[in-house]
């Protein structure tokens, strides 16, 4: 058994030493006030001799186990022959007359901590620490000092320790029989699956070179087992500590939640924990997320750390239910609660933002701690879309005139800075609609209302919401401009009296590559990364990296595949509607069982319906509706049984909820018709891709329209075909899927088809 285990200073002392609520988290939010600016303007200020950024390290024995710490010292200065300081700064908004010697142990502790190893590796008998505070706005300092023998800052540093010990033992414990149970473990089903053990030796074997998989891989396969199992196995053999599975869907969390509840079931030890958005989690119906309105923050950090060790020494699987059971019991807040485990639990089952997303990104991460984690990305295509959501940024003109009327009086700095933007926009009114180039001047002018923002919101917590929102638009846009290169174009929207700026990341592979880097293995995968040079180059792929094309498993007959070359395009929807439902009809006639038919849009959906129920009003149907809650969604899935005495037809869109990530296995489901090759509407910005594409070289159309919709429209034939006992048709409503360009991108098993007359 090991007994060491690792964490930085930073970490050990606020498990210690932290206490009090959750603050209204302000004080980092800006570049302005994250504190880098303040500590290198001081950093200027040492002499020639001293030094900053100085790495230290050692290792603490306690009570049967060994920590090792480390972290960076600000600065280690030598003011004379006699004396040196340890030098920790600190950047506050607040006033420096809040802040007293005593205010904040932690940083005491931090800084302790640095001159007790400084002095240990340089055999000094005393060091003297040094808070220095400075205030972001005024750039005010307000220092500090304490000295200390090598024999106090020893027993402080060993009193800490053993704070810490009871919660590393069990750490430690814990590792020693996960990576045990790890290396038992056995796949859990008799056999493989087709593809499956190929897939699964590719994961491990991209873990183990240090690598980026991107797998495409058939439905049917079983990717979620075939992606966890191996990772789990890289763990028993030391290759990893951590696995992080990535999803944008409820249903694949689910999917992922089970694997890894089966596998615990059969014997892995592993700590699992699932976490769930802020606005789902929050056990207040108000949502005012401050320590004064949110009896759960209030005094959170008294209790957390007594509420993670209960939690971490009766639980396997996390989910929600657990958390919010533990939260309840502890009286934390359950959403910060599901990330303070997060660090400590060996999988992570999250949406794509806490990785990627510069504005939510788990931050507390550590180099150290990536370099042993993999990125498992389920149904990756979905992330090409949702990165350029991420990674874009808008602003409204009406928020910030808002502001400036009702702060005239109130705050006149935020009343200028709100004012500032206020002008710079209705100026765009008269200038070109997109923009190649970042404007410069708005964007410090935004940064700058957010820097006068976050200084209000800290010091008067019961400050208005729309100041909170116009903060938040502005702290989004400030970090998004700070990205900003030839891959975002910035473009205004009138509409009435209001402008609309967006910066809008047209291409996201580099930012994905950039969020990536530093983990140890990452594997994209869907059943649908179609066609695979266009995932590869959108989601940050390189020439070194590897790629698999694991065919379906199942037999082909076991899909009859049709193509009825009706044109679905706009122009000629009112011309065929008549001939399409007439041929649906016909085809459900043929057909025994439930279908669900997919559109391209709810509109053309709604149109087909009700010519649908004109000619056919004793079929069953049930039609999918914008905005469904979790409980409708359940009860559309729910009625397609499988022994239906009488035949269920549902209508859906395509690239919707019910279109991918959906199992209907067996009679559940015994036909899908898809109407049209699922082109994303033609649109402002559609076509903005579409020209940036095409001026690098690329087919701009297909780019911006053409793979993103077939890939909906495989998706949702995908519904079908789920084991292999599942028999059905598949039926393709369009003249361009006989086109060469569609056809190359239907998958190998639907090659075969027939064609309707």
């Amino acid at each position: 058994m090991s007994n060491l285990i690792r964490i930085s200073v930073r970490n050990l002392v606020e498990y210690v030493f932290r206490s009090g609520s959750i603050e209204s988290g302000f004080r980092t939010a800006t570049s302005m006030t994250d504190g880098t600016k303040a500590h290198q303007k001081i950093q200027k200020t040492y002499n020639e001799d001293d030094q900053k950024e100085v790495y230290v390290k050692t290792e603490i024995p306690v009570e049967g186990i060994t920590i090792q710490v480390d972290g960076r010292a600000d600065g280690v200065l030598f003011p004379d022959d006699s004396n040196v300081i340890i030098d920790e700064i600190k950047s506050t908004v607040h006033s420096l007359n809040d802040i007293l010697e005593d205010t904040h142990p932690v940083h005491w502790a931090q800084a302790i901590f640095y001159a007790y190893i400084y002095a240990k590796d340089h055999e000094l008998d005393k060091m003297t620490v040094q808070l220095t505070y400075v205030q972001i706005k005024t750039e005010q300092q307000k220092k500090f000092q304490r000295t200390m023998s090598f024999d106090e800052l020893g027993k402080f540093v060993n009193d800490v320790a053993k704070q810490y010990a009871e919660y590393a033992t069990a750490l430690i414990n814990h590792q020693e029989n996960r990576d045990k149970s790890c290396k038992e473990l056995a796949f859990p089903f008799k056999t493989y699956r087709d593809g499956q053990r190929k897939l699964a030796g590719s994961v491990y074997k991209t873990i183990l070179d240090k690598k980026v998989l991107f797998a495409k891989a058939s439905t049917g396969i079983g990717k979620t087992m075939s992606t966890i199992f191996p990772s789990i196995k890289a763990i028993g053999e030391g290759h990893l500590k951590r696995i992080f599975y990535l999803t944008a869907k409820t249903i694949t969390r689910t999917a992922a939640e089970e694997a890894f509840r089966q596998l615990i079931y059969d014997g892995l030890d592993m700590k699992v924990v699932t976490l769930t958005a802020k606005d789902k989690i929050c056990f207040k119906d108000e949502q005012l997320c401050t320590e004064e309105h949110c009896p759960f923050k209030e005094g959170y950090y008294d209790r957390i750390n007594g509420a993670i060790l209960d939690i971490y020494k009766n639980e396997s699987m996390i989910s929600r239910p657990v958390v919010e059971e533990y939260a309840l019991k502890h009286y934390v807040c359950p959403f910060e609660f599901s990330l303070d485990i997060a660090y400590a639990s060996d999988a992570v089952i999250c949406d794509y933002n806490y990785v990627f997303d510069p504005r939510v990104s788990l931050k507390r991460l550590l180099d150290e701690h990536k370099k042993q984690s993999v990125l498992l990305i389920d149904e990756s295509h979905n992330l090409v879309d949702r990165a350029r959501e991420m990674y874009s940024a808008t602003l409204n003109k009406s928020d910030f005139l808002e502001v400036q009327k009702k702060y005239k009086d109130k705050n006149r700095a935020i009343y200028e800075s709100a004012k500032k933007i206020n002008v710079r926009l209705a100026e765009k009114r008269k200038q070109d609609l997109i923009e190649q180039e970042l404007d410069e001047d708005l964007a410090v002018m935004v940064e700058k209302f957010a820097e006068e923002a976050e200084v209000e919101l800290t010091q008067n917590v019961d400050s208005d919401e729309l100041l909170l929102e116009a903060y938040f638009a502005a702290t989004a846009y400030a970090k998004i401009s700070r990205l900003y290169d030839e891959r975002f174009v910035s473009y205004v929207e009138l509409e009435e009296r209001e402008v609309r700026i967006k910066l809008f990341c047209l291409d996201p592979s580099y930012l994905l590559q950039q969020a990536g880097k530093g983990f140890r293995s990452k594997v994209f995968f869907s059943a649908t990364l179609t066609p695979a040079n266009y995932y590869k180059n959108l989601l940050g792929g390189t020439k070194e990296d590897y790629v698999l094309n694991i065919p379906s498993p199942f037999a082909r007959e076991n899909a009859e595949i049709l193509i009825q070359p009706l044109s679905t395009r706009y122009r000629d929807r009112e011309q065929t509607l008549e001939p399409m439902v007439r041929f649906m009809i016909n085809t459900l006639e043929k057909n025994q069982g439930n279908f669900l038919i997919f559109f391209p849009s709810y509109s053309y959906m709604n149109t087909v319906y009700e010519k649908f129920k004109q000619e056919a009003p004793e079929v069953k149907t049930i039609v999918q509706d914008t905005g469904m809650t979790e409980g409708l969604r359940e009860e559309f899935l729910g009625a397609f049984k499988p022994d239906n005495t009488e035949r269920l037809v549902g209508f859906a869109v395509l690239g919707g909820i019910f279109s991918e990530g959906v199992d209907l296995k067996g009679d559940r489901l015994r036909g899908v018709m898809i109407v049209g090759v699922g082109l994303p509407q033609i649109g402002f910005e559609r076509d903005i891709i579409k020209d940036y594409f095409t001026r690098i070289g690329q087919n701009g159309f297909d780019y911006a329209y053409v793979y993103p919709g077939m890939n909906k429209v495989l998706q949702a034939g995908g519904r079908l075909i789920r084991s292999e006992t599942d028999q059905g048709t598949i039926v393709l409503i369009d003249d361009r899927f006989l086109q060469p360009k569609y056809q190359a991108l239907l998958p190998e098993e639907w090659q075969e088809f027939r064609i309707e007359k």
